[in-house]
């Protein structure tokens, strides 16, 4: 399936099935053949839109999964529905994969001390898990600058096979199309907040209102003034995926 902006760029949903996704990236870990992926939700499709550096970096991702229920939507809408797989729900069964492959991981983003709780629990979680490298970059920090260089040397002497980036869009996603050169070893997971919800230093919405797609509200609720902008710039391109959407299922059926 391909999510295309108003200016044409395409986005492809690479894996739509959780069982092939996993089965990938077991085949990518016991390799070390690095990847990068991404979760794609309607706030990275308006940056991509907007923004010729994200659409770079998104192009460097060879795997990306839907993440919000409206890409979900979008996917029925177009004929082929994927799974939704955010990127906070992917941490610990990724951890699981690793270990069974026995490959470390690292972690890089969010603050130490989200990091220390988050690599706490994934011990707790994951028997066995190796955690070779821990990273909270300071403010400011510039994903393709040298320092974002030093930390892809030594991410990639680390050994560490699997790098779950914490840094929120677009960063993580700049950061990781870098990786996938200077880091070639190393398989690069965007994940946004999800060590900070791992470790309790932020609150995720009640699963209630996740079982509801209502995540968006709650989090708007808590940030209104971020967030509300954001959602508002999101609920305005919906229509025109949605019309792209339902052009390509009728494309394709004739």
């Amino acid at each position: 399936m391909f999510l295309k902006t108003r200016n044409g760029i395409e986005v492809p949903v690479t894996h739509g099935a959780r069982d092939a996704l996993f089965a990938d990236l077991h085949a990518h870990l016991s390799a070390r053949r690095g990847f990068a992926m991404a979760t794609v939700n309607l706030d990275h499709m308006v940056r991509i839109g907007r923004d010729p550096d994200f659409a770079a970096a998104y192009a460097c991702h060879e795997i990306i999964v839907a993440d919000g229920r409206p890409i979900r939507w979008l996917s029925r809408l177009a004929g082929q529905p994927a799974q939704l797989m955010p990127g906070s729900d992917m941490i610990l069964p990724l951890a699981r994969l690793a270990a069974e492959c026995s490959r470390p991981i690292a972690l890089v983003g969010s603050t130490e001390a989200a990091l220390s709780g988050a690599a706490a629990r994934l011990r707790a979680e994951v028997p066995g898990l190796e955690i070779a490298l821990r990273r909270a970059p300071p403010m400011g920090f510039d994903p393709e600058g040298a320092a974002a260089r030093a930390l892809l040397a030594e991410l990639e002497a680390s050994g560490a096979a699997l790098c779950f980036l914490a840094l929120g869009a677009p960063k993580q996603e700049r950061l990781a199309a870098l990786g996938r050169r200077l880091a070639p070893s190393v398989g690069f997971a965007s994940i946004g907040a999800g060590l900070d919800f791992l470790s309790g230093h932020q609150r995720r919405a009640p699963r209630v209102m996740r079982a509801l797609a209502l995540e968006w509200l709650w989090r708007a609720a808590t940030s209104p003034r971020r967030l509300g902008p954001r959602y508002i710039r999101c609920a305005a391109i919906l229509p025109g995926l949605a019309w792209r959407a339902r052009r390509a299922r009728v494309t394709c059926t004739r």
